[in-house]
């Protein structure tokens, strides 16, 4: 007679291997996916505190506040990264910006990550 002892490892390899598999690309997926949303809202703070700075003189000293130029500062600097767009608003004095980053996954409908951030003033 044969010594099957190790025959019945072979199954729970073949049964275990993928799954395994599975787990370490959802882990991958989902670091990438953290680090994109980190680096999303970062970017959105940072350009709403670009425009805000922006405004911060004229609005100490009581004077008109150029909405205009502050959304171009702050699309400035969402410009400088690349790989990102975003949307600028001001509305009755918050700073409003929306970043967005594209980030290739195994799954097709988590492709895209969003960062907001907001500064209000008056």
């Amino acid at each position: 007679m044969r010594d099957q002892r190790g025959m019945s490892l072979s199954p729970f390899i073949v049964g275990i291997l993928p799954a395994l598999l599975i787990m370490i690309g959802l882990v991958v997926d989902g670091g990438a996916q953290a680090a994109a949303q980190r680096r999303a809202e970062g970017l959105a703070a940072a350009a709403a505190r670009a425009a805000a700075d922006d405004t911060a003189a004229a609005r100490l000293a009581g004077g008109t506040v150029d909405i205009p130029h502050a959304i171009a500062r702050a699309q400035a600097v969402i410009a400088e990264r690349t790989g990102v767009d975003g949307d600028v608003t001001v509305m009755d004095g918050r700073v409003s910006v929306r970043t967005h980053i594209s980030v290739p996954t195994a799954e097709p409908d988590r492709r895209e990550r969003a960062g907001r951030a907001g500064i209000s003033g008056s």
